[in-house]
C-alpha cells in the first residue's frame, strides 16, 4: 500500500481582515447579492423568505461585508438587503453601487451627471433604511461627463454625510491612477472581473497593493466556469473540498487586498464559499493555481 503524497510546505495564511478606507474593518470573505435578482439581473429570483435565509445566514456565519447595487433588480435587492438585515448588526458594511439606470433586462445605461448621481444615492439610502452607505462604488465612469464633476459628487456626498466611503467599479488601472492624481476624493475600493483564470486586471490589482485599497473580484467564480476546472478539483479532493472553494482560497492567498464577495441564492452554497476561509493552500499548489492559463 504505497504512502499518501505529502502535502507540502503551507504557504503563510492568508489575512482574515482588510481595513477598508483605514478605518472600517471587514472580514476579506464577503458576501454578493447579484443571484437574488432574475435572469439579466432584473426582477426577483425566488422569494423574499429566500432571500432573507441567505442574507441571515451569511451574517450568522460572520460575513461583515455585503455588496450589493441599486440597478440590481432595479431596486429590488436593496430592499431585501433591508427586510432581511435592518436594523444592521454592529460592524456589518453594506455597500452599494450607483451611476447606471437599467429600462429592461438587456438595458443597462451609464449615468454620471451629477444630479443624476446624487438622485441615486438619495434612493439608495431610502431603500437600505439608513442614513449613511458605508461604501458607495461608482458603477462605471460616464465617458460623458469629466471625471472631476463625477468624483466632485461623491465628495458632496461624502462630505455630507450620506456617504462613509467611496469606491469605484469596472475601472482599468489608468482610469484608478488618473482619479488619485485628481485627489478630490480618497477611493478605498475597486470592483473588477477577476479569478485564478482572468487575470485581465492584474495591474490594477498590483496598484490597489501599493495604495491600501480593497480589490472586490466579481465573478471570482468565473461566472461558474471554475466549479469544474480539473486542477482545481485535483487540489479540492487533497483537502476535502470543492473546487468553488479552492478558486475562492486562492484569490485569498493571492493578494491581502483581494476581498472576493461571491454571490448565491442558496444557503448551502453560500455556506459552501465561505467554507474557503478556513483553507489553507501549500505552496505547491499555490505554484499550480499560479500556473493556470490567464484570460489574454
Amino acid at each position: 500500500m504505497s504512502a499518501s503524497p505529502r502535502p507540502g510546505p503551507s504557504a503563510p495564511p492568508p489575512a482574515p481582515e482588510f481595513l477598508l478606507g483605514g478605518d472600517l474593518p471587514v472580514r476579506r470573505l464577503g458576501y454578493g447579492t447579484v443571484q437574488l435578482a432574475g435572469p439579466g439581473v432584473w426582477g426577483p429570483r425566488g422569494t423574499d423568505a429566500q432571500a432573507t435565509a441567505v442574507l441571515r445566514r451569511a451574517v450568522e456565519l460572520g460575513v461583515t461585508l455585503v455588496d450589493t447595487a441599486d440597478n440590481y433588480g432595479p431596486g429590488l435587492v436593496e430592499e431585501r438587503v433591508a427586510a432581511a438585515l435592518h436594523p444592521y448588526p454592529k460592524g456589518l458594511v453594506v455597500a452599494t453601487k450607483g451611476g447606471v439606470v437599467r429600462t429592461s433586462a438587456e438595458a443597462w445605461h451609464v449615468e454620471g451627471r451629477p444630479e443624476r448621481l446624487r438622485a441615486m444615492c438619495e434612493e439608495s439610502l431610502r431603500r437600505l433604511r439608513t442614513d449613511r452607505i458605508d461604501l458607495y462604488q461608482l458603477h462605471r465612469f460616464d465617458r460623458e461627463v469629466p471625471m472631476a464633476e463625477q468624483l466632485g459628487t461623491l465628495r458632496e456626498l461624502r462630505d455630507a454625510g450620506k456617504v462613509r466611503h467611496v469606491g469605484l467599479d469596472s475601472v482599468t488601472a489608468e482610469q484608478l491612477r488618473a482619479a488619485l492624481d485628481l485627489d478630490i476624493v480618497p477611493i478605498v475600493s475597486v470592483q473588477n472581473r477577476y479569478n485564478v483564470l482572468d487575470r485581465v486586471s492584474e495591474p490594477l490589482l498590483r496598484l490597489c497593493e501599493a495604495r491600501g485599497i480593497a480589490f472586490l473580484p466579481w465573478f471570482p467564480l468565473g461566472n461558474g466556469g471554475l466549479t469544474d476546472h480539473p486542477e482545481c478539483a485535483a487540489i479540492a479532493r487533497d483537502h476535502g473540498a470543492t473546487p468553488s472553494q479552492i478558486a475562492l482560497a486562492w484569490l485569498l492567498h493571492h493578494s491581502p487586498v483581494l476581498c472576493p464577495t461571491p454571490g448565491t441564492g442558496s444557503v448551502a452554497h453560500l455556506e459552501e464559499n465561505l467554507g474557503a476561509a478556513a483553507i489553507r493552500l501549500t505552496v505547491r499548489e499555490l505554484a499550480r493555481l499560479d500556473a493556470l492559463t490567464a484570460t489574454p
